[in-house]
């Protein structure tokens, strides 16, 4: 029976034709394993996983396997990405039975749920032989499987539980936390940590702020040496913009080629940040990059950004991507070809499969002659047509709320400081720029609003749409927290009262129904499904915790509304996450950068005047922002703006009032004056 027609996910509509008789998350599943007496097989994945579809075509795209599955289980599929709850609470027994993690994610459960055997990919043959042993100790050893299962579940418990010591998130933790990731900076090739390497996006910001905080050089040179070397590296897309998962060696060579919606947004504002502060011309090119490549390769109008694109190419890694010597030269002509290898490092002996290499920029070129820039774009341009015609991966176009609030706020940052930054470089780069500004603008402000009209439900978030139509998994706690951030940043640069009513329904609904009794969140709300556990998971990983995305919201709400209880929430909440910033940095990048934000203040900006892009005021206000800094300009008193309230012209002059805590400073009409203050 065909279970899986009518979900909203690609990767359960990848796995609707099996012969497993496949069953969705639900229920009715667990009630059948109940009913027929038999173990439950979970299976985690999602569409981009390059091991996810090697298991589908070896295993469950076969007959004999699926009828071993048919006979002795009941079969559960779950996009980890639609069921973050349900994947955090099997990875977490995942890794405390095998003392590590991965997808595909393969779990033997009760009909009750209890795990009581995990792993991750297993090969055709040892899959099978698994399945038969589960089926045997099912029927032989009983309770030797409910013992395990019942220590599993006794572990996974403690693991998420909340109700632990809790701290002030101090200027001495956060510097504990920039030293600890200075300690372990790859000095050679950027990043932290040796091989496989990921973009370390949260940590980039999180040092950035902490820079402008303390003037560090180091914690600033950390950031631009990463930043150059991921950008340089084949993690990087040279032609079309945007930034592989990780790569698979130290040094960004080699990419895992799927592309995901959360890296790259946490990216821009990384290049987008780096920019304002040191005006590199590398961070800016990247930066736009990337913004053209959420808008014109995972952006759909009318329903928001897709979740990713595939690893695989027709089942192939790299097909699309790789190149060799002679198929440049057999693109761009013999001389720009040749001149194209030496740019992008195409060997003939190949940095990838089969002599095959992943284009790298081998040179300095983004502050050459202007002759030689126009070379390398118009080759760039031209690589990037003959690309278009090879076999293009599948795109993931499920629409995942967090991670589209992630991309909101990002491209909100982007635009409001290409916006207010005036001309930048030639004529025909200032054109470009221009163009992905609107472009990006467009699309930032249409997936905001697929947020509020198809995500929204009865004032309660749902997790994932597709085509329009919204999936039933309910929000989790990171959705509620980068969704309203996302409406915070809506509110700043629109300058509409009604993006921060809708922060503020989803901040309460959150506080209403995730928030534990120490000021800690669970990941679930108290309505929700129950699992075998709660999770409560503290720590960054690929995207923020949401307990670090909450407050991060909470803290900008507070900003802008002078709303004091939730920066209270968001100082409780971090407290409960700083035992763990002065010890494993690499994990709380998000909660540090929230907690620079509450050191700062954070600053509130707010600019009186007619022209809330183009005044001067606000250019200043965005390019000297200190961390986490709120900014709202327009109209005095305009209607749910609470910055602007009493905040008049002086003299018919704009005017600047910058603030901490709703307590201003004189108000000033000189750019100069403005930066006085807030530096």
């Amino acid at each position: 029976m065909n279970r899986l027609a009518d979900a909203t996910s690609p990767y359960l509509l990848q796995h609707a034709d099996n012969p497993v008789d496949w069953w969705p998350w639900c229920d009715e599943a667990f009630a059948e394993a109940k009913r027929r007496d038999v173990p439950v097989l979970i299976s985690v994945g999602y569409s981009a996983c390059h091991w996810c579809h090697v298991m589908a075509h070896e295993s469950f795209e076969d007959a004999a396997v699926g009828k071993l599955l048919n006979e002795g289980f009941v079969s559960i599929k779950v996009d980890r990405e639609e069921r973050p709850d349900v994947d955090a609470v099997y990875m977490t027994a995942t890794q405390a039975m095998t003392g590590q993690g991965g997808w595909p994610m393969t779990v033997f459960a009760t009909p009750d749920g209890t795990p009581f055997f995990c792993g991750t990919y297993f090969p055709r043959p040892n899959f099978v032989r698994l399945l038969q042993s589960v089926g045997t100790a099912w029927r032989d050893q009983r309770d030797a499987v409910l013992r395990q299962g019942a220590a599993v579940v006794e572990a996974i418990g403690g693991a998420q539980a909340v109700g632990g010591p809790t701290a002030p998130l101090t200027a001495e933790l956060l510097d504990a936390a920039a030293d600890q990731l200075a300690s372990e900076y790859d000095e050679t090739n950027g990043g932290f940590g040796g091989a496989p390497k990921f973009p370390p996006h949260m940590n980039l910001l999180f040092l950035l702020r902490h820079h402008q905080r303390t003037g560090s050089t180091r914690s600033l040179e950390i950031v631009r040496h990463t930043c150059e070397a991921m950008a340089r590296g084949g993690i990087y897309d040279q032609l079309a913009g945007g930034f592989a998962r990780y790569s698979v060696d130290a040094h960004w060579t080699v990419p895992h080629f799927e592309k995901m919606l959360y890296d790259n947004a946490l990216l821009l504002r990384v290049y987008a940040q780096l920019w304002r502060l040191t005006g590199d011309a590398l961070a800016l090119r990247v930066a736009r990059d990337i913004a053209r490549f959420l808008a014109d390769e995972l952006h759909r109008p009318g329903q928001g950004f897709a979740s990713a694109l595939d690893a695989d190419t027709e089942g192939v890694e790299g097909l699309t991507y790789a190149w060799t010597p002679a198929q440049l030269v057999e693109a761009l002509g013999e001389s720009d070809g040749r001149w194209a290898a030496d740019l992008f490092a195409v060997t003939e002996a190949g940095t990838f499969e089969k002599g095959m290499s992943v284009l790298r920029l081998a040179r300095d070129v983004d502050d050459a002659d202007p002759e030689v820039r126009g070379r390398w774009q118009d080759v760039a341009r031209r690589l990037l047509a003959a690309r278009d015609t090879r076999p293009q991966p599948a795109r993931d176009d499920k629409v995942v709320a967090a991670w589209n609030g992630l991309a909101v706020t990002a491209l909100a940052e982007f635009v409001r400081l290409v916006e207010t930054a005036g001309r930048i470089g030639t004529e025909g780069e200032a054109n470009l720029l221009e163009g992905v500004t609107i472009v990006a603008d467009g699309a930032m402000r249409d997936t905001a609003e697929h947020l509020a009209r198809v995500h929204v439900v009865d004032g309660r978030l749902r997790r994932a749409s597709r085509d329009g139509r919204v999936g039933e998994p309910v929000g989790v706690l990171e959705d509620y927290g980068c969704v309203a951030e996302a409406f915070c940043a809506m509110h700043q640069v629109s300058g509409e009262g009604r993006w921060l009513e809708l922060a503020g329904q989803l901040l309460d609904a959150a506080l209403a129904h995730f928030a534990a009794p120490d000021g800690a969140f669970y990941d679930t709300a108290d309505d929700a499904e129950q699992l075998v556990t709660r999770p409560a998971d503290p720590t960054d990983n690929a995207t923020p915790s949401g307990r670090s995305a909450i407050a991060a919201a909470l803290v900008t709400y507070a900003a802008l509304t002078g709303e004091n209880r939730y920066r209270e929430a968001a100082e409780a909440a971090l407290s409960t996450i700083a035992p763990i910033v002065g010890r494993h940095a690499r994990f709380t990048g998000y909660a540090a950068t929230v907690g620079e934000a509450l050191l700062s203040g954070p600053y509130e900006i707010a600019v009186a005047t007619g022209d809330p892009v183009g005044d001067p005021l606000v250019a200043a206000a965005y390019r000297h922002a200190p961390p986490g800094a709120v900014i709202v300009s327009g109209q005095p008193d305009q209607p749910g703006v609470p910055l602007l309230a009493g905040r008049p012209l002086l003299d018919g002059r704009a005017a600047a009032y910058v603030c901490r805590g709703f307590v201003c400073q004189r108000p000033v009409t000189g750019v100069d004056d403005l930066v006085a203050q807030l530096r």
